[in-house]
């Protein structure tokens, strides 16, 4: 069983950075493939990027792609999304998920662990 908690949203203004976290407890990342989603306000969740443990490839959704980062810490079992050049449209809720593969899926069915959520909002 692994337990996740997101932290680090907050209210910015366009333009400005924001670093989320996802700790993981229970269990090490080790052969996850670790994601980030999220949901804004009427909208579907959606597939922002994720990272494999193994090896930390990344990918990305085409609308972050070039402004948002995730890494990884191995020491402290945690990712994290850097997020630059935010746009209003980025207001969501951010969610982090795991999935016991190293296959990166986009689909939130797929996805075996979920955290809580952390909210963003990007004021212009």
């Amino acid at each position: 069983q692994v337990q996740l908690v997101e932290s680090g949203g907050d209210l910015v203004q366009a333009g400005g950075s924001l670093r989320l976290s996802c700790a993981a407890s229970g269990r090490t990342f080790s052969g996850y493939f670790v994601a980030w989603f999220r949901q804004g306000p009427g909208k579907e969740r959606e597939f922002v990027g994720g990272i494999n443990w193994i090896g930390s490839s990344t990918v990305y959704a085409d609308s972050v792609k070039g402004r948002f980062t995730i890494s990884r810490d191995n020491a402290r079992n945690t990712v994290y999304l850097q997020m630059n050049s935010l746009k209003v449209e980025d207001t969501a809720v951010y969610y982090c998920a795991a999935r016991q593969s190293i296959v990166p899926l986009s689909a939130p069915g797929a996805y075996d662990y979920w955290g809580q959520g952390t909210q963003v909002t990007v004021s212009s």
